[in-house]
């Protein structure tokens, strides 16, 4: 009885052990959010705070819609109205969540000088990461939804709670988080290598990125080889499911006539079914190749003393 009870015992230890360190993660992340929350928001009063974060959005959305108004002749189409609004809201989430976890890792590593410590701690410098860059995504989602109630009330976006595709749009949005967390992970392993000019990269990324996503024209504008680099991309898939699930039947930025999609597979446009498949493919093989590049650029950095050097950019 004693030796089964010692294999049995040495059986549950691996699984207690397993089931401690997600919780000590999960506190680890925990603490990290909370931590990121209060340096984004530390620095003025909250009423200034909500001012600053919604700001910029709203104001990328305006510019939009001024120069879609300029070229339309002042009567700019409802249907394109709604694509602008929702995909420039969309995009803060690429904004905050994509390049603000890359900001975090320089933050500690060139302002606060902290990284090196934050690594020789006990808990994953992955997990500290993601919970600072949460803090940032947190912003942004409140961003958006403030970008969507504006379109909604003054834009002239037409929105029907009723007639909203919950099931294209709640897994649209957990695989859209999930990609752009992703995303952001590949710019944090690239800006662990970089020695100079860091800062910029996330926002030459995400401006690269808005180009061949459709975030605010569709793709079929574009040439062909950059309507095939941007289906290989999650968020083209992810911007468009949020689309066709919040305004059933509008614009398509993937497909239309002339497209590659079109010419690709005989369909005018995507159903719920293909952006979903599209969406998981893209995120699965961006997820692996994001956890992939980040355990080479930590290894590298660790080897050739990356972590505790500032490049005073």
């Amino acid at each position: 009885m004693g030796t089964m009870a010692g294999v049995v015992g040495s059986r549950a230890r691996p699984l207690r052990t397993r089931a401690e360190s997600l919780r000590d993660a999960w506190r680890s992340f925990g603490t990290a959010a909370k931590i990121g929350w209060q340096t984004e928001s530390n620095w003025t009063d909250p009423l200034l705070f909500f001012i600053y974060s919604v700001a910029k959005p709203l104001a990328a959305v305006a510019i939009l819609l001024v120069m879609l108004a300029v070229v339309s002749g002042g009567n700019p189409d409802p249907g394109f109205r709604a694509f602008v609004v929702v995909g420039s809201a969309m995009w803060g989430l690429v904004l905050g969540g994509m390049a603000g976890l890359a900001w975090s890792l320089l933050d500690d590593r060139e302002r606060y000088r902290m990284l090196k410590y934050l690594y020789l701690s006990p808990n994953a410098l992955l997990v500290l990461l993601l919970g600072r860059g949460a803090a940032r995504l947190a912003i942004a989602v409140m961003g958006a939804l403030i970008t969507l109630g504006v379109g909604v009330a003054f834009l002239g976006v037409g929105f029907d709670l009723g007639r909203v595709d919950w099931l294209l749009l709640v897994p649209s949005l957990a695989l859209g988080f999930v990609s752009i967390v992703a995303l952001g992970i590949v710019l944090a392993a690239i800006c662990m290598q970089t020695r100079q000019e860091s800062w910029s990269y996330p926002d030459a990324v995400a401006g690269a990125m808005f180009l061949v996503v459709g975030a605010v024209f569709p793709l079929a504008v574009l040439p062909q080889a950059v309507q095939v680099a941007g289906l290989m991309v999650p968020l083209t898939w992810w911007l468009e499911g949020v689309r066709q699930a919040l305004v059933p039947g509008s614009l398509s930025s993937i497909g239309g006539t002339g497209s590659v999609w079109a010419q690709l597979t005989g369909t005018i446009v995507p159903g719920s079914g293909a952006i979903l498949l599209g969406l998981l493919v893209t995120t699965v093989v961006t997820t692996l190749g994001a956890l992939a590049a980040y355990r080479w650029s930590e290894h590298r950095a660790k080897e050739r003393g990356l972590l505790d050097q500032t490049t005073g950019s």
